[in-house]
């Protein structure tokens, strides 16, 4: 569609050059620059957007030079550059007022709601889009209000304003049909799907999406495909169909990847919630550790509020992920309930205490969730044998760090908890397992959460003792203080009354 229409434009210009048709040469380059962006050939729609910008403000065509900035302000969006666009897009309504162009002025007002919505003010977001509604209302503009109308949609569903938002998407999907609008309308039923998942509407979401995907595929725009497949999946994985649902979550990924990070990173998202309900615990912490990594790549690259906010949900999702695989690996271990969680919270404490750094503590916290990971490949009767372990049983036991960090190794994580897996048996003076490290070259991480870790096998059940109450535990890990890293157990020491408490309710615990 994009390359006819590319090549209809090419013979308009032409033939006005031909006849020295300055307006018409200056409204083929402006719709050339439209067409070429729409495609993805952004750096091409840059330069005719900036031909036609120039060429305009030499004739006096102020609304083909505000168009020509609307297009411009677009593309600085799409990259991230949200103050350049809100600049060209305050530069656009300069030109709409002197044009007296209220569609143009629409257009603009609703702009600059798009980047106040993605900073995440929602109610400057609103009155822009209301003051564009009421510029193309009065303009009689039916493809201007079906834009608006499609914005309200959107910044109501994102207030959790459904009724509000069903009102905008059924108001401008009557236009579009009044007036054989297709694209819009695609664009409306794909958000409209958002809507209805919403409200828990899987039936409808599926017939929306079905409705968006149909039109994108006849016009062959792909990433409106890939957002059609990442609803697709939601629903699927709402219905109970994981396997469809990363069906299509994948292809929503493969599509993206080149063209649109976010999208892409959203639909990682989305992959590694269905994973994760599949027990496919390690490729959903891949998942979501590239959807972190392109967050926080667009995050550094733009001004958009919401992203740290996304941020933030997948580091809770992380940690429950991680949370809930430890769990499992308790599971073969009754001895060994709720140990992942008092690991991670004392490990956390003292990290605090020694200078582990605010923003690295969520990736700390993993590490310990995960310390254990390796012992899912420890059979069962070795972990709950209540007697003495033989001379290869304890080597099974022993390989567990080695096994638990190779079972990460695919997942690069922004902070790497493998040297907390494979390290936390090491000893200070070097009579650990399973590298003998000695003193410093032992990670830091691991050397704190040895601390914690000892401290909760202690103060915890085994098959083959009672648990020690912390005062006891505390003695034994005094005589044995060589094992330990000298200031990291005085900072224990001095933690000790805090952590007493929750030693002691886990010491209660009764396995009769």
């Amino acid at each position: 569609m994009w390359e006819d229409a590319a090549r209809n434009l090419n013979r308009a210009y032409e033939a006005a050059l031909r006849e020295q048709d300055t307006a018409g040469v200056m409204e083929a380059v402006v719709r050339l620059a439209f067409c070429h962006a729409h495609s993805g050939q952004r750096s091409m729609a840059d330069e005719e957007f900036l031909l036609a910008l120039e060429m305009a403000k030499l004739n006096g065509a102020y609304s083909v030079a505000g168009r020509a900035l609307t297009g411009m302000g677009n593309l600085a969006r799409e990259r991230g550059e949200l103050t350049e666009a809100e600049r060209l897009f305050r530069s656009a309504h300069a030109y709409s007022e002197r044009a007296g162009d209220e569609v143009l002025l629409g257009e603009s007002e609703q702009n600059l709601g798009i980047v106040a919505n993605i900073r995440g003010d929602l109610s400057e977001a609103r009155d822009r889009y209301l003051a564009g509604l009421a510029y193309v209302e009065r303009a009689g503009s039916d493809r201007g209000l079906i834009a608006v109308l499609n914005n309200l949609g959107m910044l109501h569903v994102d207030m959790n304003e459904l009724e509000a938002a069903s009102g905008y998407f059924d108001r401008a999907l009557e236009i579009c049909s009044r007036i054989g609008n297709v694209v819009h309308a695609g664009v409306i039923h794909i958000n409209r799907a958002e809507l209805l998942l919403a409200r828990g509407d899987l039936v409808r979401a599926r017939e929306s999406c079905d409705e968006g995907f149909e039109i994108f595929s006849q016009l062959g725009d792909l990433l409106r495909q890939a957002e059609a497949l990442k609803f697709y999946g939601i629903i699927y994985r709402e219905s109970g169909k994981p396997h469809l649902a990363t069906i299509h979550l994948q292809r929503a990924i493969e599509i993206a990847a080149p063209a649109d990070p976010l999208l892409e990173a959203q639909a990682q998202r989305e992959l590694a919630l269905v994973l994760r309900q599949q027990g496919r615990n390690r490729d959903a912490l891949a998942a979501l550790n590239r959807s972190h990594a392109l967050f926080t790549k667009l995050q550094a690259q733009t001004e958009t509020a919401d992203t740290q906010g996304r941020i933030d949900r997948l580091e809770a999702d992380f940690l429950m992920l991680v949370q809930q695989w430890g769990e499992s690996i308790e599971a073969k271990d009754r001895y060994t309930v709720g140990h992942c969680l008092r690991v991670a919270d004392y490990a956390c404490l003292l990290a605090e205490r020694v200078g582990i750094a605010p923003h690295e503590m969520v990736w700390f916290r993993m590490g310990a969730f995960l310390h254990d990971l390796g012992k899912i490949e420890v059979p069962e009767e070795v972990l709950n044998k209540p007697g003495r372990l033989t001379e290869d049983e304890r080597a099974q036991m022993e390989r567990h760090p080695v096994t638990g960090e190779a079972m990460l190794g695919s997942v690069d994580f922004p902070w790497d908890i493998r040297p907390m897996v494979r390290s936390h048996h090491e000893r200070w003076d070097g009579g650990g397992y399973p590298d003998g490290l000695v003193a410093e070259a032992i990670p830091f991480s691991a050397r704190i959460l040895r601390v914690a870790d000892v401290f909760d096998a202690l103060t915890s059940a085994r098959s083959y003792r009672r648990p020690l109450t912390p005062q006891e535990a505390m003695a034994i890990m005094v005589d044995d203080g060589g094992s330990f890293d000298p200031e990291i157990f005085a900072a224990f020491q001095e933690l000790f009354p805090q952590l007493s408490e929750t030693a002691a309710r886990a010491g209660s615990i009764s396995f009769e």
